[in-house]
């Protein structure tokens, strides 16, 4: 009886105001699980889950209180903890939250021109089984990697990019990294994805991708055992292009058939095919 009372009150107290707290709360997990997913951030969840479960579960059974104990007063540790051990997620997260406005940003890269420089120079990468890392700069800065190449300021042409990826030659590696129509910088270093290890890709996979995750940038990589051609974005990989679906992609990522477009995700894996 006392159960159907407190739960008849706490009925009677809900209001448009709760539903909009438990709404709320329910989008700030679900985002920050989706955000999480497959990264080693996940992992380490399921570990502090697993861990103060199973210390909640023994102190109750077994009656411990020092265990008790150092588990109640661990909570404000790990308030201080959390950000620390979660901070390339919760920056990523934050980076992601401030892209997603939809007005067109003034000093936002287009790509129009160069399209078809780098599906030519790709294919002649591809041809002669050169390998290549090329960077498409879009609203997230990357000067942080930029700083680590050789300054360029180059127009783009097919010749230019397959003489830096010439093998042996002074410019060959790191990333070639594009600002609009010109080659800023080339040899840049580019973290390494934390989604897939070397047993899965080379360092150039790695690299496509470690910096998808970073920023919103769009990666283009070439590569040097098999001439495949990918594309990297948003932490993920496309593979096994050819020209026509190569410039299909970077057109449907890099010129929106209006300013306010963005490219989805279904158009994505359709073109991926």
């Amino acid at each position: 009886m006392a159960a159907l009372e407190a739960l008849g009150s706490a009925v009677r107290s809900f209001s448009l105001a709760s539903a909009i707290d438990i709404l709320t709360i329910a989008i700030a997990i679900y985002l920050l699980l989706v955000l999480l997913k497959g990264t080693t951030a996940m992992s380490l969840i399921r570990g502090i889950v697993i861990v103060l479960v199973g210390g909640l579960v023994l102190t109750r059974v077994l009656d411990l209180p020092v265990l008790d104990f150092i588990i109640r007063n661990s909570f404000p540790a790990l308030l201080i903890a959390i950000p620390i051990i979660f901070q390339p997620e919760i920056r990523r997260f934050l980076e992601r939250v401030g892209r997603t406005g939809r007005w067109p940003w003034p000093s936002r890269p287009q790509y129009q021109a160069v399209i078809d420089v780098l599906v030519e120079s790709c294919l002649n990468l591809s041809q002669n089984r050169h390998g290549a890392l090329i960077v498409l700069e879009r609203e997230s800065g990357l000067e942080e990697y930029i700083g680590s190449g050789v300054q360029l300021d180059a127009v783009p042409s097919a010749q230019l990019l397959e003489g830096i990826f010439y093998p042996n030659s002074a410019l060959h590696d790191g990333a070639v990294v594009l600002r609009s129509d010109r080659v800023i910088s080339a040899s840049c270093a580019l973290p390494l994805s934390e989604r897939i290890g070397r047993e899965q890709s080379g360092l150039r996979h790695q690299a496509a991708v470690g910096v998808t995750e970073r920023s919103d940038a769009v990666s283009i990589v070439v590569s040097e055992e098999t001439g495949s051609i990918a594309v990297a974005v948003s932490g993920r990989l496309i593979s096994r292009l050819d020209g026509s679906r190569l410039r299909a992609i970077l057109r449907n990522l890099l010129v929106p058939t209006s300013a306010l477009d963005r490219p989805s995700r279904s158009r994505l894996q359709r073109l991926a095919r």
